[in-house]
């Protein structure tokens, strides 16, 4: 996925080509149609699959970076897009996760690394790293594929803060549990 609606790839060769969209929507629907092509065509999905459908700006999370998303979770069936089991596209509150954290399934905690604020993507999680055999009661049939649509609406990076000593000092090595973040921590819309 490029800015103003081209998409780029090789081919078996290694040839470069570009595409040009006649809309954003249409580069994200094929964005979409590739990511579950790549699925279909894989003999085993042992990883969790993902499609940038905006670039979003700005720096990438890492792990220990919090961030507060809109998503919608589609079960994957007959190849394909199956019954949305959860959103809060729709909702007025958005979900607040902190990367590496450990609260939500593996999948996300993976395919989300390196998004950026604005960003949306296009995971497919297969069941290992999804609710794997136990699935949810009443949703999520057990070793099922999920597809999640996700889009960062805003971040909190840990950032860079200076030592007593005046020697920087990164806040990914503090050994102190970082506090719940507030709504005032994150950046703006």
């Amino acid at each position: 996925v490029q800015p103003n609606n081209y998409s780029t790839f090789y081919d078996d060769q290694r040839q470069n080509w570009s595409i040009m969209f006649e809309s954003e929507k249409a580069a994200v629907d094929f964005s979409k149609q590739v990511c579950i092509a790549k699925c279909n065509s894989s003999p085993v999905l042992d990883s969790v699959l993902y499609q940038d459908l905006l670039l979003g700006e700005g720096q990438g999370v890492e792990g220990g970076d919090s961030m507060e998303i809109a998503y919608t979770g589609w079960l994957f069936q007959n190849n394909g897009l199956g019954q949305v089991f959860d959103s809060n596209v729709n909702k007025d509150k958005l979900l607040r996760l902190k990367l590496g954290s450990g609260k939500v399934i593996k999948g996300w905690e993976e395919g989300m690394m390196g998004m950026k604020k604005g960003g949306r993507r296009y995971l497919i999680i297969p069941p290992a790293w999804a609710y794997g055999a136990q699935g949810v009661a009443g949703r999520v049939p057990p070793d099922s594929t999920l597809v999640f649509e996700v889009e960062v609406k805003r971040v909190k990076l840990v950032k860079e803060c200076s030592g007593s000593d005046g020697q920087s000092v990164s806040s990914r090595d503090s050994p102190a549990p970082s506090p719940v973040p507030n709504s005032d921590s994150f950046s703006a819309d």
